[in-house]
């Protein structure tokens, strides 16, 4: 990475220390350094810079580093430098940076848009969950010099941060996905995300920024709308859903994607708009659809003899677990059919009354048994008066996973709860 050394020449001087006159792979794990590298001495990876040194780490960067070795460059804080740098180098590069960001959905979206843009450029995305203020500056100084496109998630819990993050992306397009009651133990109210999520848009011009039009908060936004309504730039119709996936028309073409639900037919539908942006051809944007390979735990279908989970266990808040619901409603209705919900979490004042609505959500929808664990729902049951013969409650995760496995005839089991509730541990 040679456009990386010589920034990092120009701010420390570091050709006497490199011998190649390049960085090989940017490093945060310390398991993980190879010969060449550059490491990131973050927090308790200040205890691991003699070992990086051992297994050849070109340069450290530190803030905590009482030796004296060279290769170690000494900072007054190693995050932040970290973003100085992530700035430098996103500006150096010859690239399209497409930044998402909104309540629900950014990880099914950036999955979506990277393998329809990877039909026709070196595209990179953000990996698992790197999207906070340490996660995306990482992410860019991952980057290839080669690439000409990366789709990153832009993530939050504060006022701030989405501004500070897009200051360092600087995104030539900009997602915001939704306004939901994610994060409200932090913002107290939907208004508030609204605010934070949408530090993106100084960042994009109006005609680079893509949002969900059927959204009340976002319809009202400049920008390029996309959903089912007429007033959007871009309308989604003839939409249909089945076990196969989901088929759509947008602009009179035809599009198909191995997915459910209405929400995910606009994530589709939001790559679809920026891949024409990119001009990429519909072809290829098909194709794009066609191959997409999503991050785990999104709405995943997972066989297991005569079991379909559907792992969709990777996060949670009111307005996702309610699309889960509704796009598990019109599935698998020839199956015995089983709803396992966790709880939400960072919710804050008024979590017990949400998880209460999700309850009730729950026992609208087509299902057999409703099993539900965590604190949160525990107590939110208690508000539940009626049809509650479905429901159960179980303090261990293995007593449902012992039901489960315990039918007799073929099965669907919907897993949704936040990311600390870890029910995929259900299906292993």
């Amino acid at each position: 990475m040679k456009i990386l050394f010589n920034i990092l020449d120009e701010i420390f001087g570091i050709k006497r220390l490199v011998e190649k006159n390049e960085i090989g792979h940017t490093n945060m794990d310390s398991r993980k350094v190879q010969n060449g590298d550059l490491f990131f001495a973050i927090n308790n990876g200040n205890s691991y810079i003699d070992d990086v040194l051992e297994k050849g780490a070109a340069l450290v960067i530190a803030d905590n580093y009482n030796g004296n070795d060279k290769r170690v460059i000494k900072v007054e804080n190693t995050i932040k430098c970290m973003q100085e740098l992530a700035e430098k180098y996103r500006k150096a590069l010859d690239i399209k940076i497409i930044a998402i960001t909104g309540s629900n959905g950014k990880t099914t979206t950036k999955d979506i848009i990277y393998s329809v843009l990877s039909q026709k450029y070196v595209t990179a995305k953000t990996m698992g969950n790197l999207n906070n203020h340490i996660g995306v500056p990482f992410t860019i100084l991952q980057l290839d010099e080669k690439c000409e496109a990366a789709v990153l998630e832009l993530g939050m819990s504060n006022f701030g941060e989405i501004d500070l993050l897009s200051s360092i992306v600087k995104p030539d397009i900009g997602v915001i996905t939704n306004i939901g009651d994610s994060h409200l133990e932090f913002l107290k109210t939907r208004e508030n995300v609204f605010k934070a999520k949408t530090e993106l848009v100084k960042y994009v011009s109006d005609e680079n920024l893509i949002v969900f039009g059927d959204d009340p908060f976002l319809k009202n936004l400049n920008g390029i709308k996309v959903g089912y309504r007429d007033n959007n730039n871009y309308q989604i119709k003839n939409f249909t859903d089945s076990d196969k996936g989901l088929s759509f028309e947008l602009e009179k073409e035809k599009y198909s994607i191995a997915l459910n639900g209405k929400h995910n037919c606009v994530n589709a539908a939001m790559a679809v708009v920026i891949g024409k942006k990119m001009e990429v051809s519909y072809k290829e944007i098909e194709k794009g659809l066609k191959n997409l390979e999503l991050t785990p735990m999104r709405f995943q279908k997972i066989e297991k003899e005569n079991i379909i989970y559907i792992n969709d266990a990777y996060n949670a808040s009111p307005i996702s677990v309610s699309f889960s619901l509704e796009t598990f409603d019109k599935l698998y209705n020839d199956t015995l059919k089983i709803v396992v919900l966790g709880d939400m979490l960072e919710l804050g004042e008024k979590e017990i009354e949400y998880h209460k609505d999700i309850i009730e959500k729950a026992l609208t929808v087509n299902t057999d048994k409703i099993y539900l664990y965590g604190e949160r729902m525990k107590k939110a049951l208690e508000n539940v008066q009626k049809n509650r013969e479905k429901i159960t409650h179980f303090a261990e995760k293995e007593e449902i996973k012992k039901l489960i496995l315990k039918e007799q005839k073929k099965t669907s089991v919907l897993l949704k709860g936040s990311r600390g509730m870890k029910l995929e541990e259900i299906i292993e």
